[in-house]
């Protein structure tokens, strides 16, 4: 099947991925809608795990309109012939007054908003920043527009960052975010999340399911 094309039946297919390395990541910056270039070490992500995605001949390719997510959907676009399709909705977690900021001048300066996440609570991130909640809905928006786009036995790849990929997932499956965070882990750079829509033996009726987490070129 070349890109693009669907196959005659089977399920439909949403790939999520957390862009790979950027300079801040590696410096433990908070990054948020700060637009910050991938790392060599990032770069080396990309390239090893591109082939992996560009293996389920997506149909379509969507990212994030920053540029970490865009560099990271441009290197997977270039191996499949098809071009990238940005969607703002599926930006980072805006964190508000700690964008810029090293992870512990964060936990030094914010003890009192640290401590209302550690407990659970989905306080605004950096103060003036956005809640999971906020995310969950407009990244969880976009990413059923996408899947609600595919024709049966198609696949789309989205490129989006560690908490929109995760939250936008759990969105599709219906899984409740708080239980989603208790469960998983956080996405590496550079690996997705797989989701499949399928039944069960004795239905017809399908519902979208989690049949990977955290895959990369090292364990797929």
């Amino acid at each position: 099947m070349t890109s693009g094309s669907p196959s005659a039946s089977g399920p439909r297919r949403v790939v999520v991925v957390r862009h790979a390395e950027t300079v801040d990541n590696a410096a433990r910056i908070w990054q948020g809608h700060k637009d910050t270039e991938l790392s060599d070490r990032g770069r080396e992500q990309v390239q090893a795990a591109a082939p992996h995605l560009a293996a389920y001949a997506p149909a379509l390719i969507v990212s994030s309109d920053l540029r970490r997510a865009a560099a990271t959907a441009d290197a997977i676009a270039a191996l499949t012939g098809l071009g990238v399709r940005l969607e703002p909705r599926l930006r980072e977690v805006h964190v508000g007054e700690w964008q810029g900021l090293h992870a512990d001048e964060v936990r030094e300066r914010y003890p009192e908003v640290v401590a209302a996440l550690d407990r659970g609570e989905d306080a605004p991130r950096g103060v003036t920043g956005e809640t999971r909640a906020q995310v969950a809905d407009r990244a969880g928006a976009a990413l059923r527009e996408i899947a609600d786009e595919l024709e049966p036995g198609q696949t789309a790849v989205v490129v989006a960052h560690g908490v929109s990929a995760r939250v936008a997932a759990s969105v599709l499956v219906g899984l409740d975010q708080d239980t989603s965070d208790a469960v998983f882990r956080g996405l590496d750079n550079c690996h997705w999340i797989e989701l499949v829509e399928a039944g069960k033996s004795f239905s017809e009726v399908t519902r979208w399911r989690i049949s990977g987490w955290n895959l990369g070129p090292w364990n797929v």
